[in-house]
């Protein structure tokens, strides 16, 4: 086993290992007679006159009563996401302070994993994008088509957007239950890049169509923090512009004309099921597929308003038309969606490596003791599979 020791002096690390052992209340011929070293090695080690070994680390932070996180990371990195939110009475504020708080802990357990594991956080932010004179939706269009044609994606529909966005443009992505108004927020900081979180009580379409959103934001606005909530009515041109871009990035409007022309099949009429088809495929709610088709003009204005006062689409029409293990495969994705694949890819590194203990990593990642035990299950695992191998 091996720590990433690299980043810190012997200097530094002999300091901190010292102070670590004044906080625990230790002498140096006390600490050293328990860790079975002589008190001149560890004076020599808190000196830096003499590199710590790695069985020694482990027995000496374990006797102070610190992890390996605190004496191994680099100067923390401050993260103070605080995004603007609107005022829309106590109850709401409330509810976007727990969120702001809880998007500052992830992006924080996150930047300490990378600092422990010695890992930097690849980032792939398209270019910033300011929002330009006249109408601001025609520009979330373009700006969304070159985004897509940027990362390849072709005309398309995006199947996982959570991955797309961690894994192509390294922003830190996480889903966590909030109050039911608020969908999610979104912050960037030169230190630690564009942060989301979105709220996982809601539809995986809805959690879809936040993240896009922010990413709106991520490519016109990425300096001003971001509350996305219900009933929030989009008078800004920075909201106006991520509103638009949403659909725009999800729903290529070829795209959209060409299926809608196959699906309908020489019908003018637009169906319940022409909805529900295209909603499924683009991954989408059927809300924004019929507001997506009113905006290019497939659809008359008002068409959506017509479905609501004329029993709406359900999701008994829906599992009629797509069949129950399609529409029972949505909700589970759903609940499944972790806090953060990458979040918890690192968590279970660090403890494969038994940097942090179980109760260290739920406490990080807010989880039960039992999902932190499976992370470390998982990766015991996958290293069996390894081993097994032939080469």
């Amino acid at each position: 086993m091996s720590f990433s020791v690299h980043h810190l002096s012997s200097d530094e690390l002999g300091k901190r290992l010292r102070l670590a052992r004044e906080n625990a209340g230790l002498t140096q011929a006390g600490a050293a007679s328990e860790v079975d070293l002589s008190r001149t090695t560890l004076v020599a080690i808190e000196k830096g006159d003499r590199p710590v070994r790695d069985a020694e680390l482990l027995s000496l932070i374990d006797l102070y009563g610190v992890t390996m996180n605190e004496v191994l990371r680099r100067e923390a990195v401050h993260v103070d996401l605080v995004p603007r939110f609107r005022k829309l009475g106590a109850q709401v504020e409330v509810g976007v302070d727990e969120a702001i708080s809880l998007l500052n802990d992830f992006v924080t357990a996150e930047v300490e994993l990378e600092t422990l594991l010695g890992v930097e956080r690849p980032s792939n932010l398209p270019p910033e994008r300011p929002l330009l004179p006249g109408d601001v939706r025609k520009q979330a269009e373009a700006d969304a088509r070159e985004l897509r044609e940027r990362m390849g994606l072709g005309q398309g529909p995006i199947r996982n957007v959570f991955s797309l966005l961690e894994l192509d443009l390294g922003i830190r992505i996480y889903a966590h239950p909030l109050r039911n108004h608020v969908s999610g927020l979104f912050a960037y900081d030169d230190d630690v890049g564009a942060c989301i979180l979105v709220n996982s009580n809601h539809r995986y379409e809805r959690q879809v169509a936040t993240i896009i959103h922010e990413l709106g934001h991520t490519v016109s606005a990425r300096r001003h923090p971001d509350v996305c909530h219900e009933g929030f009515q989009h008078n800004s041109r920075e909201e106006r512009y991520a509103h638009a871009f949403s659909p725009a990035f999800l729903m290529p409007p070829h795209t959209v004309m060409r299926k809608l022309s196959e699906i309908r099949a020489g019908s003018k009429r637009l169906t319940r099921r022409h909805v529900i088809i295209l909603a499924h495929y683009f991954g989408v709610s059927r809300e924004a597929l019929v507001r997506r088709l009113e905006a290019l003009g497939l659809a008359p204005e008002g068409t959506w308003d017509w479905f609501g006062r004329n029993g709406g689409i359900t999701d008994a029409q829906a599992e009629e038309v797509l069949g129950t293990s399609v529409t029972q495969s949505i909700p589970t994705v759903q609940r499944l969606t972790p806090t953060s694949v990458r979040l918890e890819t690192l968590a279970a590194q660090a403890l494969e490596r038994d940097l942090l203990s179980e109760g260290q990593i739920a406490e990080l990642l807010k989880i039960d003791r039992f999902k932190a035990r499976r992370l470390r299950m998982e990766g015991e695992d996958s290293q069996d599979g390894v081993n097994q191998l032939p080469f």
